[in-house]
């Protein structure tokens, strides 16, 4: 199908505007109008009963969503996007409102290391090293370890997918995976990437762009911590929602890795939005798609946690 009428609206603005690409700035000018961005798109800052920013042990930053519920609570530990490179605990606060509340569930989300500063894969080893002190302190955050999910959108998804890769075999143990339109591959050439080159959306460049900035060596793309559709077995790994966008560079990789998992034998919902772009999850302000998308997160990861 088309567009859909309001991502052609904002398509519309930006080239009307004729906003910049990210990747036509500094770094530092690309993280100030990729936040503002977000939040503009993002629509009302939901109240949410008690929000509390701490530190791991070791000092990773960190930002608790906890709705009025009686723990142990069910927690989401979510990991924002950003090409790893740009992002952070701000850029994903609306999500973490709308999810906390929504689901219900605690949401954590972390403020790992960013790219090119820290290259890969020092983003993989703070999200693994988050959601185990998390693990570890259940107690003292109110988290049932019986329900605990990870999860995250575009870098933060790969991000999460390496997480369940990680703790497969050395722990916690975890309830779900949420993609949304994760990173899968390094070097992909899916029909969606070559026709992703639309000027004013997220197109194949920006998704270049990125790991350029998050590989040191392209030998490092074959590590399936950060392409985890090479990774040798995919079984026994949490059940998982993948959604993903239309008109996304991304999309077919997205969902090559959500068929990997249901031949894997892992409980797989995959779901498109048709005529949605990358970062529609977080535009629920604007777009009725990013609002549905959001709906359905919230249901998915609910019934997982009842069943658990």
């Amino acid at each position: 199908m088309p567009l859909d009428p309001q991502v052609e609206a904002m398509r519309a603005e930006r080239e009307a505007a004729n906003v910049p690409q990210l990747y036509t700035q500094t770094l530092a000018e690309a993280r100030a109008a990729d936040l503002a961005s977000i939040q503009a798109a993002g629509g009302e800052v939901e109240s949410v009963h008690h929000v509390e920013d701490l530190s791991t042990d070791a000092g990773l930053p960190l930002r608790v969503y906890r709705p009025d519920l009686a723990g142990p609570l069910p927690t989401l530990v979510y990991f924002f996007g950003g090409g790893w490179t740009l992002g952070s605990i701000e850029t994903a606060d609306g999500i973490c409102r709308k999810l906390a509340n929504a689901v219900p569930c605690q949401v954590i989300t972390v403020g790992y290391r960013l790219a090119p500063e820290h290259p890969f894969p020092s983003a993989v080893h703070d999200c693994r090293d988050a959601t185990q002190w998390i693990a570890a302190n259940a107690d003292k955050l109110q988290v049932d370890p019986a329900r605990l999910a990870v999860g995250g959108d575009s870098a933060g998804g790969n991000l999460a997918i390496a997480t369940t890769l990680l703790a497969r075999d050395n722990g916690p143990a975890l309830a779900a995976q949420l993609l949304v339109y994760p990173n899968t591959l390094y070097g992909s050439d899916t029909i969606s990437m070559r026709n992703g080159d639309d000027p004013y959306l997220f197109n194949k460049t920006s998704v270049g762009w990125y790991w350029d900035h998050y590989l040191t060596d392209s030998a490092d793309g074959l590590d399936p911590l950060a392409s985890p559709l090479l990774a040798d077995s995919h079984a026994d790994l949490p059940p998982a929602l993948v959604i993903t966008a239309e008109y996304d560079p991304l999309r077919d990789e997205g969902e090559y890795y959500a068929e990997k998992l249901h031949a894997a034998g892992v409980p797989t919902t995959l779901s498109r939005y048709d005529g949605m772009v990358h970062g529609f999850f977080a535009m629920s302000g604007i777009l009725d798609g990013g609002r549905n998308a959001m709906a359905e997160a919230a249901t998915w990861l609910g019934g997982i946690f009842r069943d658990a």
